[in-house]
């Protein structure tokens, strides 16, 4: 009995992940039970008695503290979907956050010597493609696990770090560099922009729409079609109005916005995303069909090497500073793998999104936040942190079709 009504919820929980709003459903649901109860469990009159009465970062769902908190989740939401690209082919990369270190160390380096700040950014991006193409032909041409050579990554571009930082902190004042995270958009240019990408949003469903009518395929449903978009309208407007409510939207923000709207088109809309998803889903077959698996791999972990890049300069451009702490020290590494994960992405292989990337890396950012503001120690937050990592790969695994990776 037991046993049925386990396979009973499997098949449930299958279904809706092979729905259209499969993959964003779990982690919406995450998220929005981590505001309601932080929203609720701190109260604003549990605030009027004290002192700290007037400061709004006590009050969780204030403008202020959803302003820093989407500035706080920024360089976990970078090296998330950046990790998210491997974990579609049913790898893993241990050494993002520590190619994030050395990129920022660089960075730093470059600027002080007197580089202009966008010519140290161009450099450091290079430098990290090639330190992410450099792991994947190891693990691509000599056949070593991707654990491992990452693994070797980590440990090794740690110690790199340190060399290049010999007193574990760096100062950066580059106007240029600095401008990434203060500059702000104006408040009606964040919500034309929410515009367009909704309207984006539209023209590519009725194009999805029109090829599946042509090629004689089952449509759509348009409640779930509108829903999907009506849904994404809502939650984009939101954050925008927001963010206008305390400031406006940051630079950095709609960077990372852009350059995940970019892999997104990438991994879903051209022959190369569509070959990860085919050697994440089977490697063998797809390497049987003509894919070239050996280059697909190279070209994933250089992505992840750019995104680490980007991941630092928006680090040290947001700290004003680079320190072995912020970056390879801390638990970036951890959050970063986490939000992956948390946002659906398979560790199997063969499903995911890197727009939930963006939405785990706010569930873990909330979290942490939520119990920050409530007092709870490091370890409540480890903790935590931990039974939503293990709760997201137990979904994952209990969703997958019978016999596969398990």
């Amino acid at each position: 009995m037991q046993d049925s009504a386990f396979l009973g919820m499997s098949d449930r929980l299958r279904i809706l992940r092979q729905s259209r709003f499969g993959a964003f459903a779990p982690v919406l649901f995450a998220l929005a039970a981590i505001w309601g109860y932080f929203g609720l469990a701190l109260p604003l009159w549990d605030y009027l008695t004290t002192p700290e009465a007037q400061n709004l970062r006590l009050i969780f769902l204030s403008p202020r503290n959803i302003y820093n908190l989407f500035m706080q989740s920024a360089v976990i939401a970078t090296l998330a979907v950046g990790i998210t690209v491997v974990l579609l082919l049913g790898d893993i990369d241990l050494s993002a956050a520590a190619t994030a270190g050395v990129c920022a160390a660089l960075l730093g380096v470059l600027v002080l010597a007197g580089l202009p700040g966008w010519a140290a950014c161009v450099i450091v991006i290079a430098v990290g493609a090639v330190m992410g193409a450099a792991q994947g032909m190891l693990i691509a041409y000599v056949g070593i696990p991707s654990f491992v050579v990452t693994l070797a990554g980590l440990l090794g571009f740690q110690g790199l770090m340190q060399k290049i930082l010999p007193t574990g902190n760096l100062n950066i004042d580059d106007p240029f560099l600095r401008g990434i995270s203060r500059i702000l958009v104006p408040d009606m240019l964040g919500l034309a922009i929410a515009a367009l990408i909704v309207a984006g949003m539209i023209a590519l469903s009725l194009r999805r729409q029109h090829r599946r009518r042509e090629a004689g395929l089952e449509q759509d449903s348009p409640i779930a079609v509108w829903g999907q978009i009506a849904m994404v309208a809502t939650l984009l407007f939101g954050a925008v109005l927001t963010l206008n409510a305390y400031r406006s939207v940051p630079l950095l923000i709609l960077l990372l916005v852009a350059i995940t709207a970019a892999l997104g088109w990438v991994t879903t809309s051209t022959p190369f995303g569509r070959s990860i998803f085919a050697v994440g889903g089977n490697a063998e077959s797809a390497r049987r069909v003509g894919m070239n698996v050996r280059r697909i791999r190279v070209a994933a972990f250089a992505i992840v090497g750019i995104m680490a890049a980007v991941g630092g300069i928006f680090g040290a451009s947001r700290y004003g500073s680079v320190s072995y702490t912020a970056f390879a020290g801390g638990s970036l590494l951890l959050e970063s793998i986490g939000a992956a994960v948390i946002g659906g992405t398979s560790l199997f292989g063969g499903r995911g999104s890197v727009w939930n990337a963006i939405l785990g890396a706010l569930v873990i950012g909330s979290l942490g936040n939520g119990l920050d503001l409530s007092g709870a120690s490091a370890a409540d937050k480890l903790m935590f942190s931990g039974a939503i990592l293990l709760l997201a790969v137990a979904l994952d695994a209990v969703s997958r079709p019978a016999g596969q990776g398990r």
